[in-house]
């Protein structure tokens, strides 16, 4: 049984996100798991998130606007001691953090940087020397 969809098409949001993803060398969109996700050879970055809950029986926390990105385990600590940032479920254990979007002071740059860090992590050095002559 597919995933059922869990994103507007006409979500501002999403349009910043996916014109920062779809400038990076390489990078392709495809829905996985409802969701819609940029790749190169591997994901590096996820559109909406959740997280699971704590207590058995109890509904996951969804945040329909907000980036998954893998990010370098230096940076781990100080993006967890910020309140934007989530622990996402099934993600998170493999090196991924959420950031959510929602607020209506969302630091663009901030964004981009993130995505190019979790881009950094997972495409192949050919690209990110591309990406670097850019």
């Amino acid at each position: 049984m597919p995933h059922p969809i869990m994103f507007r098409e006409d979500d501002p949001v999403l349009a910043r996100v996916r014109a920062i993803a779809l400038g990076f060398p390489e990078a392709f969109e495809k829905v996985s798991h409802g969701r819609p996700a940029f790749f190169v050879t591997k994901m590096f970055v996820m559109y909406g998130g959740s997280v699971k809950p704590e207590t058995k029986g109890a509904h996951y926390h969804h945040y329909p606007q907000s980036i998954m990105v893998k990010v370098d385990e230096s940076d781990r600590r100080a993006l967890e001691q910020d309140r934007r940032f989530f622990f996402p479920a099934y993600l998170g254990p493999a090196g991924w953090l959420g950031l959510d979007l929602a607020s209506k002071k969302v630091d663009w740059t901030e964004v981009t940087e993130l995505i190019d860090a979790s881009y950094r992590l997972v495409a192949p050095k050919k690209l990110i020397a591309r990406l670097d002559q850019a």
